[in-house]
């Protein structure tokens, strides 16, 4: 299963992230190209421990049903909700949001599982490090290829 701990994973989603121009265009969703990767960043620095989101209240009830299929093989779904604190302005830097995404899969793949946090996901509640691998490698590549790379 790809996840951040893998150095081939890693690999790929940079190379990915560096055929992101500043031109590059949505296929489904709201976010233009700078948002969603302020977005990724900001999902990489939750599972660094950099900070945490409190648990959703709902997420307490129905993510047990959702966790295993968050954590599978299987692409997450376009047009997700999106929690408020993970939505950005329009004015964002591109090339510094690219530089930063880049640098957070290095922090996280670096760091290895003592880097990761042990806070709980907001919604989906307690990930291991691997589960945060997994889903994080699997966050980004959901938004890449949103933006067709």
């Amino acid at each position: 299963m790809n996840n951040f701990y893998n150095e081939e994973d890693v690999s790929q989603i940079i190379r990915r992230i560096d055929n992101l121009t500043s031109t590059s265009q949505r296929q489904w969703g709201k976010m233009n190209v700078a948002q969603m990767l302020a977005h990724c960043n900001v999902s990489m620095e939750m599972a660094m421990g950099k900070f945490s989101i409190p648990r959703v209240f709902i997420g307490r009830f129905i993510a047990p049903f959702m966790k295993k299929r968050a954590l599978s093989t299987t692409p997450f779904g376009k047009n997700s909700p999106t929690d408020k604190s993970h939505i950005f302005p329009e004015d964002l830097d591109f090339e510094e949001q690219k530089a930063k995404a880049k640098t957070s899969v290095l922090q996280f793949f670096e760091g290895g599982v003592s880097g990761c946090t042990s806070y709980p996901h907001p919604f989906f509640g307690k990930f291991s490090p691997e589960e945060w691998a997994i889903f994080e490698w699997k966050h980004i590549d959901h938004h890449l290829r949103q933006f067709g790379v």
